[in-house]
């Protein structure tokens, strides 16, 4: 088969997929709604078909479940992306923005406009997001730089200054809520923080969508040099890759995404953790393949966490970040015994 055929069939397969996991979670929810009126809204808001369905089933499909769906295929798209970029470029199995504390640092930028009033205004949370996480990984590589034996090229170091930057930015931001914001601000805000797909609107869709799709087309374009990072940045150098604009590149392109996903759903952990592991162990570890893949699967697995958040619990809606903690946690544990074990 031509490569060319056999890209296209690709897509299209990944694409249809993506879009039967879309319909599923626009149909499954504590009012269930059958496929086929999803079809018929969606032919209705974008064909003007006209047939004739409930307006209660058309509000909730075309106001509440699209939306909200699409956002979360985005965010698990761009979170997925973004782990990829971290795990290859430092070479650490357990780098994610979550537990490097980007999420957080983007967490606390995003408080501190929406909350504190950071610029009067004229600054967005997604600008303030974008600072706070650059601002987060900058001193996770410091604290691991100052750490010393191997910096950051050194995992366990990574992780401890992870952890430590998360629980700094963490504090700034319950902090700043305490000083700033109205009890019924604060429950809201913690409430987010957890993530929260509740609040999404088209907007809100629009922004992420273009924010996952240049982080995925950035990333494909460096897939090559992600593959040369593989055996180390000298490795790297030798074959001719720019080491240090590709890293600053690629390393903007990770806090920018999860700065926008952050500022729109909150902190959700644990997604650019798991799903390139997954992605690795059905595509294999080259990354025009690992790239794509897992933002398929990223996009799938939130989705399927969302619907969990909405049905697990009748009449409540958990924050999505609790479902992707609670398949999240076991991974990290699982991978931690795994390094253990090869060491011994």
């Amino acid at each position: 088969m031509h490569p060319i055929v056999r890209i296209l069939l690709l897509t299209g397969a990944a694409l249809a997929l993506l879009a039967l996991a879309v319909l599923l979670g626009v149909a499954i929810g504590e009012t269930s709604i059958a496929p086929g009126v999803v079809w018929q809204v969606l032919a209705n808001q974008l064909a003007g078909a006209g047939y004739p369905v409930d307006p209660i089933d058309q509000g909730i499909v075309w106001n509440y479940r699209l939306a909200r769906a699409l956002v979360a295929a985005s965010c698990g798209a761009g979170l997925a992306i973004s782990g990829v970029i971290l795990q290859s470029l430092l070479r650490n199995a357990l780098a994610e923005p979550y537990l490097l504390g980007i999420s957080a640092g983007a967490s606390t930028g995003a408080v501190l406009v929406s909350v504190a009033g950071l610029g009067a205004g004229a600054i967005s949370m997604t600008t303030g997001a974008f600072f706070g996480a650059v601002c987060a990984f900058a001193l996770v590589a410091l604290l691991a730089h100052a750490a010393g034996s191997g910096g950051l090229r050194n995992g366990a170091q990574i992780v401890l200054a992870g952890i430590a930057g998360s629980q700094l930015f963490n504090a700034l931001t319950s902090l700043i809520i305490t000083k700033s914001g109205s009890a019924e601000q604060a429950r809201g805000i913690m409430f987010w923080l957890l993530g929260n797909l509740s609040g999404v609107r088209w907007s809100d869709t629009l922004l992420t969508a273009a924010v996952a799709v240049a982080g995925l087309a950035v990333c494909l374009w460096h897939a090559r040099a992600l593959d040369a990072f593989t055996f180390g940045s000298e490795s790297a150098a030798a074959l001719g890759v720019p080491v240090r604009r590709v890293q600053l590149v690629l390393l903007l392109a990770a806090a920018l995404i999860t700065a926008v996903m952050v500022s729109i759903v909150g902190a959700i952990g644990f997604v650019g953790l798991v799903i390139p592991h997954a992605a690795r162990f059905l595509v294999g570890v080259r990354h025009r393949r690992l790239i794509p893949a897992s933002a398929l699967i990223g996009a799938i697995f939130l989705i399927a966490a969302d619907v969990i958040s909405r049905t697990l619990l009748p009449g409540q809606v958990l924050p999505i970040g609790v479902i992707t903690a609670l398949v999240g946690a076991p991974v990290f544990a699982a991978i931690l015994l795994k390094g253990r074990g090869g060491r011994t």
